[in-house]
């Protein structure tokens, strides 16, 4: 077999799926006002899906790309429409919308100091949002050709972090690109990597205590801006998932079958193996690599072929082919097209899930952690974000969760190896159950609140009766009231009213004592004195 660094890889495909919090609040009715702001500068654009007005524009890899799904997760990414006929204005808007990035089109990449910088075509730079859902997906596609495999490994490595980890003696961030930049059309550079500003990742994290996003990531996001930052902007960010983003790679090598096991081992776990690093035969996700992490039914390791690998560890998915067979390699039919469009959405909705799902879970703690009980503001306001989660919880149950994508093979498998892998079943329970117990202390919260009411009515009506007694006193004609002065009828009134109000309000304040008392009074074990005691501290003083 031929040794890693003389394998080649003829064409290369790296692509990022970053998810990032928006800030509460700009989710469900508010998609016009976010589309304003992300068009504002003209930086970025909306984008139509597939089905445009004009027919014509439809092709061939729009439909196969459509058709490879169930209906409920077609209506999830395009929309639904339930017309008979098609005039662009008769189908509802997708749960899903996408917008992209006008300026960028390359990126100088230099992993390490003193490497000769490699350029790489961007492909396109696209930021999903969803309706109700306070998550977004940063997507970032770069290609090149003919790369060294122990380039593209080192490129997969490190490219694709939010920030740097540490700092070296030299002063250069750790395990991410030593620079990076941004290009437009035109060749000029647009952003630059930080890493090496060790003092700005400092300062942001102890005054924070959040991380600092990378000066070039930050850039990209614009105009999404990370939450601990004090610059002014509507739309704002927290991070939610590890800084290594998820990602996928394509990798079209003249002939895989000269891959070793480790080199295979190396491409599934480029994301966090080094490749300077030996591999950890004895780790369990090793051991069990093609179990775990390998989708096999195109790798028939034969002349014939074909020889198509799939890697997946969850936070990565690698596809490995023959770079002279066309089918591979053919970007309107082929692998690389699906690897570009039903795959990546695949892992776009396994991801999605996990985000949203990290979401739910971060906001019902912030929730619990804005909770002060002796505060009637920030109970109200607790309720009333608890109620907020619940119901998006419930949409998000019904409108974006499912199990099962496709009734096409190697997309179903795909996508519950992805699912698997990430544990997002695990997730969607925990998260289940808290909603659950949040609810459940909701609805116990009101019942004693009803309850309460229920004893202070009760106990009002009860001594309501002497009020009761006293007005049936004044209607038995028991004295000639024609014949008193209109002034002493008044006089009699408002003692009548005043006290019976002074008897109802020292009800309801006492009611609680007095629902002791009533209680006491109907205990035939209880004697006399105790009774008494127990109408005594009626008029007792509150306790401090």
């Amino acid at each position: 077999m031929l040794s890693q660094p003389d394998q080649v890889v003829r064409h290369f495909r790296d692509v990022l799926v970053w998810p990032v919090q928006i800030r509460p609040g700009f989710s469900g009715e508010n998609v016009a006002r976010i589309h304003h702001l992300m068009t504002a500068d003209g930086q970025w654009a909306p984008i139509d899906d597939e089905f445009t007005t004009d027919p014509a524009d439809f092709q061939e890899r729009h439909y196969k790309e459509f058709v490879a799904f169930l209906p409920y997760v077609q209506r999830f990414l395009y929309g639904d429409s339930r017309s008979g006929c098609f005039d662009g204005q008769a189908h509802q808007a997708a749960p899903m919308a996408v917008f992209r990035r006008t300026d960028v089109a390359g990126l100088n990449v230099t992993p390490q100091a003193g490497d000769t910088p490699i350029h790489l075509r961007v492909a396109h730079v696209d930021l999903y949002l969803f309706l109700d859902m306070d998550v977004a997906l940063l997507n970032v596609e770069v290609a090149a050709d003919d790369l060294p495999l122990a380039t593209a490994l080192e490129l997969l490595y490190r490219f694709g972090r939010a920030y740097p980890t540490g700092w070296d003696t030299g002063g250069q961030g750790v395990h991410n690109v030593y620079r990076s930049e941004l290009l437009d059309r035109q060749g000029r550079v647009l952003a630059t990597s930080d890493s090496e500003n060790r003092e700005r990742y400092l300062h942001f994290v102890c005054r924070n205590r959040a991380p600092c996003v990378g000066a070039l990531w930050a850039w990209l996001l614009r105009p999404l801006v990370l939450d601990q930052e004090e610059e002014i902007s509507e739309l704002r960010f927290r991070l939610i998932e590890y800084y290594r983003m998820p990602m996928m790679a394509y990798l079209a090598i003249d002939d895989p079958r000269h891959l070793s096991r480790e080199d295979f081992i190396r491409i599934g776990f480029a994301a966090n193996l080094p490749s300077r690093d030996p591999v950890p035969l004895r780790d369990p996700a090793v051991v069990r690599f093609e179990r775990l992490h390998c989708e096999d039914r195109y790798w028939t390791e034969s002349d014939g072929g074909p020889n198509t690998r799939f890697i997946c560890t969850g936070n990565a998915l690698m596809l490995v082919g023959e770079a002279g067979s066309d089918y591979f390699r053919d970007a309107d039919h082929g692998f690389l097209a699906r690897f570009r469009h039903q795959y990546f959405l695949v892992f776009l909705i396994a991801h999605f899930h996990r985000a949203a799902l990290l979401s739910f879970s971060d906001g019902l703690a912030s929730a619990v952690n804005d909770l002060d009980i002796r505060d009637s503001e920030s109970v109200r306001r607790f309720k009333r974000r608890i109620r907020q989660s619940f119901e998006t919880f419930l949409r998000f149950t019904h409108r974006y969760w499912f199990h099962e994508v496709s009734e096409q093979g190697l997309v179903q498998a795909l996508f519950q190896r992805t699912t698997r892998l990430l544990r997002n079943d695990e997730l969607f329970s925990d998260v289940k159950e808290q909603v659950r117990e949040m609810s459940a202390y909701l609805d116990s919260d009101s019942q004693r609140r009803q309850s309460a009411t229920v004893l202070r009515l009760t106990v009002v009506t009860i001594f309501g009766l002497i009020a009761t007694v006293v007005t049936g006193y004044f209607g038995m004609n028991l004295f000639s009231f024609p014949e008193v002065p209109e002034s002493r009828k008044l006089l009699q009134f408002s003692l009548v009213t005043g006290a019976t109000l002074g008897l109802v309000l020292f009800a309801v304040a006492r009611s609680k004592r007095l629902s002791d008392f009533l209680e006491a009074m109907s205990d035939e074990r209880l004697d006399l004195r105790a009774k008494w005691t127990s109408l005594a501290r009626v008029f007792r003083k509150p306790e401090e």
